[in-house]
């Protein structure tokens, strides 16, 4: 209990005086904040080191601005407290600070809350017995909805929200930078992207330029902690090396076509160890799927799919020959728009993204020359009358039969995605 105690005292700066947040404008704070009123918790999901602690220390900011009792706000992480249990916990915090959860209105923040036994339950029966007075929000590194039972012990009781990795607009705001028109400040831009690209979307790798900084931060601070702490920990994971071989081969060549049984015999392991893998990587957001984009969704299911690492490689950053560099701008797109779909036919006509919002919109990603071929097929098969090739720095448009297909450099591409001028 003395521990708990001595954390407790540790995490609530505000407990003792002035807390002030060095925080950056995230774009998901803004959609969050609509629900903060509401009885229902709130959770954080996503990749680690991506700023999902900040934004639950915003949220005790913001209430204290607000005119909230500071020392009724709780903030703990379970990351190195896998033991201890949240009623555990809340009677150290009433003898510690001489309080009554029955008295009151409280905020409590529990991070990293998938470390913790059976933390559905104990979260349920909190809530169930609290909820009327204390406003929860939880994060966890990996979806804390993986298995079925987080589902139904929390169906109707919760809202979640998964944070990304940083936009290039969310970079911009982190440097303070606002290069408005942006057709005044081409040259600064496609600096400002390039530095961008480095940071792979985590905030502590903005101003980081050494390779070998970037390399140990990636492996160290994020996919070791996940293929061999977290992943293990949730599943029946003989061998997390296996898992790993297998996240190095999606993260050596961004967006291949997977064939399960295939890659089992490569790796000497069973398909159903592989799909099972895949999935706990998706899970755990090291990966990211596309399905072949069909009008017919059992057509979708059927299909190979593509798998593009999350982040991507370091040497990948570093490499000066073409293949490597299309690579990466494919990949850093792809995850930029949170793709979910890619087209192929049956005559390789091939097409990197579909967009599939109000309207259909074909991206393709290129480095070098414009090719247009897939995307045209692409249109004809599915009668879209807009798409879009996305290059690193050419510019212009093609027309054809009513059909346009506007080149358009990545940085004014994902900028405009963002602020909502592109059609979907």
């Amino acid at each position: 209990m003395t521990q708990i105690k001595e954390e407790l005292i540790d995490s609530n700066p505000w407990w003792k005086g002035e807390f002030r947040l060095d925080y950056k404008e995230r774009e998901a704070y803004k959609q969050i904040s609509k629900f903060i009123h509401l009885p229902q918790m709130i959770a954080f999901t996503g990749l680690r080191r991506v700023g999902k602690t900040t934004l639950m220390l915003k949220i005790a900011e913001d209430f204290i601005k607000k005119g909230f009792e500071p020392r009724n706000i709780i903030y703990f992480s379970f990351d190195e407290f896998r033991e201890v249990e949240i009623r555990e916990l809340m009677k150290a915090y009433e003898e510690l600070m001489e309080r009554n959860l029955r008295e009151g209105r409280f905020l409590l923040l529990l991070d990293e809350i998938q470390k913790l036994k059976n933390w559905e339950d104990q979260l349920k029966r909190f809530y169930d017995i609290f909820g009327r007075n204390t406003k929860v929000v939880i994060s966890g590194s990996e979806s804390l909805f993986i298995k079925k039972k987080s589902k139904e012990t929390l169906a109707g009781r919760l809202f979640e929200f998964k944070i990304d990795l940083l936009s290039f607009g969310e970079f911009l705001q982190f440097k303070g930078i606002d290069l408005r028109p942006s057709g005044l400040y081409e040259g600064e831009m496609r600096r400002l992207f390039n530095e961008f690209i480095l940071t792979l979307g985590f905030p502590e790798l903005i101003g980081v330029k050494e390779k070998e900084v970037i390399r140990k931060y990636v492996r160290e601070s994020i996919v070791e902690k996940i293929v061999y702490r977290d992943i293990p920990g949730l599943f029946k994971v003989k061998d997390p090396a296996v898992l790993e071989s297998m996240l190095n081969v999606i993260s050596e060549e961004p967006g291949q076509l997977i064939e399960v049984a295939e890659l089992g015999k490569e790796l000497g392991v069973t398909r159903q160890t592989v799909s099972s893998y895949l999935r706990y990587l998706e899970e755990s957001f090291l990966v990211r799927k596309l399905y072949n984009f069909s009008r017919n969704r059992r057509k979708v299911e059927r299909k190979l799919k593509k798998y593009y690492p999350t982040i991507i490689s370091p040497d990948f950053l570093f490499k000066e020959d073409n293949h490597s560099k299309s690579r990466l701008l494919e990949w850093l797109v792809v995850n930029q728009l949170k793709a979910d779909f890619f087209w192929r036919d049956q005559y390789k006509n091939e097409v990197d993204i579909i967009l599939a919002g109000k309207e259909i919109i074909p991206v393709e990603v290129k480095y070098g020359k414009v090719d247009t071929q897939g995307i045209s097929a692409f249109m004809r098969a599915f009668k879209v009358p807009m798409g879009y090739v996305v290059s690193l720095e050419k510019e212009g448009e093609f027309r054809r039969d009513a059909k346009r297909i506007k080149v358009i450099p990545a940085y004014k591409f994902l900028l405009a995605n963002a602020s909502g001028k592109l059609r979907t």
